[in-house]
């Protein structure tokens, strides 16, 4: 089997530890065959060169870390193959301006997540107090909508952790919606893949983005899947991947997929 990762972060976004080269170093020990390096895109539609310092790269640290990761990929190319990728927000109201600034460069592959639903974290601990059964639901679904036009869209190629609300309310994949179905058939539609993200360890529901029923709809809607540890420390790269290779076999995935120049290419599980 090809071990790859597609989801590794750095220090460049002020939440993560290591140089990109520290990843690529530590995949090379883990001996993988791909690493992607998709560290947090700046908020391109700020007007600011900075507005979030501790979540997102600087606007003019941007070229830095495009022509450090095409120089590693060049370094390393007789030990593992390096791929240029990043994970930008999902902003539909921008999303115009995103495209412009992304489409001006060489990468493997983007990642599309949502981060903000209300224009409030998605990992704020707080935002589910208070709220009522119905008002829950609302904001599953308007969560949901949000990652259906990420994939409509079709600026990326990979939409990330797709339950990660859940990441300090557990008790989101309780909250009965409809409208995960309707994304899942939007995303195998438009033909995206969506990644098993293994960071959901890191956080208060434990396991993997997304849960196993999620990934048992999507093989249903023929949604792709690709693997992502979303490392922001070095020693996370390729976490569980062999886990999670086992466990897609299990429900019924034939294959994973990676992306090499925004085309997609396929490995046998």
């Amino acid at each position: 089997m090809t071990k790859f990762d597609l989801h590794t972060h750095n220090q460049m976004c002020g939440h993560a530890i290591g140089t990109i080269e520290d990843y690529v170093k530590a995949a090379i020990e883990k001996e993988l065959k791909m690493i992607g390096i998709s560290d947090h895109a700046p908020y391109f539609h700020s007007e600011e060169d900075h507005p979030k310092p501790g979540i997102t790269m600087a606007k003019s640290h941007f070229n830095r870390y495009v022509n450090e990761v095409l120089r590693l990929k060049e370094e390393y190319a007789d030990q593992i193959e390096v791929l240029l990728g990043i994970e930008s927000d999902f902003f539909p109201q921008h999303s115009t301006v995103y495209k412009q600034f992304l489409d001006e460069y060489p990468f493997d592959y983007l990642i599309g997540s949502v981060h903000f639903v209300d224009e409030i974290s998605i990992f704020r601990k707080g935002r589910w107090e208070g709220l009522s059964n119905e008002e829950k639901v609302k904001t599953k679904e308007r969560y949901y909508h949000l990652i259906e036009q990420s994939a409509s869209s079709d600026m990326f190629d990979i939409l990330g952790h797709i339950d990660a609300m859940k990441g300090f309310y557990p008790e989101f994949s309780n909250i009965q919606v409809e409208a995960i179905d309707k994304t899942l058939q939007v995303i195998g539609e438009y033909e995206k893949v969506i990644e098993i993200n293994t960071s959901g360890k890191t956080k208060d529901c434990g396991g993997w983005y997304p849960a196993d029923e999620i990934l048992e709809r999507a093989l249903y809607f023929n949604v792709g899947v690709t693997f992502g540890s979303d490392a922001h420390d070095p020693d996370r790269v390729g976490d569980e991947f062999e886990e999670v290779q086992k466990r897609l076999k299990e429900i019924g995935f034939k294959e994973l997929h990676y992306f090499r120049n925004r085309e997609k290419y396929s490995v046998s599980i």
